[in-house]
């Protein structure tokens, strides 16, 4: 593979210089097939923050919330031919872009270079214009390591107040990303570095799309588009990317949200996700482009097209109900959790009932159209959501009396240790890259050794003012990343220091929020995965697996070759294990 296509283009010319990709075909005459049972769809879906305890208390009842009844029987159902894996980890970071990138590639960040939406590259030059969140435009000097921040997310858009990230024409997607927005790559002519080349490696979408297969993706911003990866962006046949930070409107083609039901979060100030209620509406125009897909359509029903061999979305709605403090509502409603064993409040039930309703949807279209037999059914999360237990989250406050007043990264500002574009100073920058997870890049001024001793000293266990938990360098980092620093020396994308606090602990001064995800902690790395197809038994496997193995998985059950998939030669991801496809 040409380095030249990938962001970071040193460090990713040593991972992959060793490589050459071949891409299976698959076999009889594009027919995939599972034991005889042929495979020859796989619906991925991803349930942002459903940790597995969600899915065993919804799917079996708890006490207290429907009578002890199941509250999500389509999922149940699911589940009678599935395969539960209960302890699933997602990608460490946990945040959705790390998570989305090991779902499709079967890689973690020191592979595939993906740490957060924002992060930094040591290698990479500021895009031309500052982006919509803050990350400024600057200059590229050609053929030297630049350094920047880096947006992966709806900062990048033309427009991000616009569900449709302010296209032109259409409904958004690739064609809402404004190329002056993203960052340039010095060793490319300075050429701008699009979301589906960011990523070092190819994901399931190139390898299917290229062995004749058709592909779709439905998620949250226009920079998801980087499933498509690595090429021009053609690796989807169909993307559709409604923007969840754009202003809430009413969608004259989803029943009961025109107007949108909650006129409380539908300022210009608001994002879908500031409502329990608006946020259904949201995820309803993504569930209607899969439905659209299943019945042979495009993702808005503008034309007929071949049902997907790979296709999915995201559900937000979930999240949302663990996150939200509703203020805008009197009184002030909140989301979450009850206790410490998952029993969820109205609101976090509702959002479940909505997914769950949502895929039996999907199901009962699959049926109508005799593809239920075909299709291999994933249901996942990018990430969990922590705390589950609410009562123990602690954000940032400025009370001398509350426990946590400060964060990593602030400490380390204070010290001249942070780049401008990071800084807690910096009044227009997009700050620092921190929610309960603190990943921190060094400017000169400081080593990595006297970054860790500044936090050591002022934060000790003694006086946890910042709430640290962990604090990886040096060889804690090269544990689980590559060493950071400039190619050839150091891969430029890993954080000098990362810290993971203690559990509750959030470094967010936002009073709307009761949970946050990003961190190490079981409640952010614990989701739930279930396979599900009519040949399955029902069973449920114990051993540790990670949500890297789901592509691998789909290519498998395609009947392709899972090492056609650059981070599965590169780490090695093993194939999910107590499922059998056939040969």
């Amino acid at each position: 593979m040409a380095s030249k296509r990938k962001a970071g283009t040193l460090v990713a010319a040593m991972i992959l210089s060793t490589i050459s990709t071949v891409y299976a075909r698959p076999k009889d005459s594009g027919e995939w097939e599972n034991n005889g049972h042929r495979i020859r769809h796989v619906l991925l879906i991803s349930i942002d923050g459903m940790h597995a305890i969600d899915f065993l208390n919804c799917s079996k009842g708890i006490k207290g919330v429907n009578g002890g009844a199941p509250y999500c029987p389509k999922l149940a159902e699911l589940g009678e031919t599935g395969v539960n894996y209960l302890d699933t980890s997602t990608s460490k970071p946990s945040d959705s872009f790390p998570g989305l990138m090991a779902l499709v590639t079967g890689g973690t960040p020191r592979t595939v270079g993906a740490f957060y939406d924002v992060a930094y590259d040591r290698v990479l030059a500021p895009p031309t214009i500052t982006t919509g969140n803050g990350v400024a435009g600057g200059t590229c000097t050609v053929g030297v390591p630049n350094g920047t921040r880096t947006e992966y997310d709806e900062g990048i858009d033309l427009d991000q107040t616009k569900v449709n990230g302010g296209a032109l024409t259409g409904d958004g997607g690739i064609n809402s990303i404004d190329a002056k927005k993203l960052v340039r790559d010095p060793f490319n002519g300075c050429a701008p570095v699009y979301p589906w080349n960011f990523v070092r490696t190819n994901t399931i979408f190139g390898v299917v799309h290229h062995a004749g297969g058709y592909t779709a993706w439905t998620d949250k911003h226009p920079s998801y588009s980087a499933v498509s990866g690595p090429g021009n962006g053609s690796n989807l046949d169909d993307y559709y990317s409604p923007d969840i930070n754009s202003i809430p409107v009413g969608l004259p083609g989803v029943a009961g949200c025109n107007p949108l039901p909650d006129q409380t979060a539908a300022a210009s100030s608001n994002a879908w996700t500031d409502s329990f209620e608006n946020i259904k509406c949201y995820d309803a125009l993504k569930v209607y482009s899969i439905l659209n897909e299943i019945d042979g359509k495009t993702h808005n029903g503008s034309a007929m097209a071949p049902v997907p061999n790979v296709f999915g979305m995201n559900f937000q709605v979930v999240s949302v109900g663990q996150k939200l403090i509703e203020k805008t509502l009197s009184p002030t409603v909140k989301g979450g959790y009850l206790d410490s064993i998952g029993t969820p409040s109205e609101e976090l039930l509702g959002e479940i009932q909505f997914t769950d309703n949502s895929i039996g949807e999907m199901v009962a279209h699959l049926k109508k159209h005799g593809l239920f037999d075909s299709t291999l059914i994933i249901v996942t999360a990018k990430h969990g959501q922590s705390p589950i237990d609410s009562s123990r989250y602690l954000g940032i406050s400025t009370s001398p009396t509350d426990p946590v007043t400060t964060s990593p990264a602030t400490i380390l500002d204070g010290g001249g240790c942070l780049p401008f574009s990071e800084s807690t100073l910096n009044p227009a920058g997009i700050g620092p890259t921190e929610d309960d997870v603190s990943l921190i890049w060094l400017n000169s001024n400081c080593t990595t050794a006297s970054a860790a001793k500044m936090l050591e000293t002022t934060s000790p266990a003694t006086a946890n003012v910042a709430g640290i938990g962990q604090i990886f360098s040096g060889p804690g980092i090269t544990q689980i990343f590559n060493t950071p620093g400039i190619p050839p020396n150091g891969d430029p994308r890993t954080p000098d220091i990362l810290v993971t606090p203690n559990v509750g602990v959030t470094y967010s001064g936002s009073g709307k929020k009761q949970a946050e995800h990003g961190g190490f902690a079981h409640d952010d790395v614990n989701v739930m995965m279930l396979l599900s197809n009519p040949s399955f038994e029902g069973k449920t496997v114990f051993s540790p697996v990670e949500t890297e193995q789901v592509a691998p998985t789909i290519l498998k059950a395609l009947g392709l070759d899972p090492e056609a998939l650059d981070a599965v030669r590169i780490e090695g991801t093993q194939v999910l294990p107590a499922v059998q496809f056939g040969n």
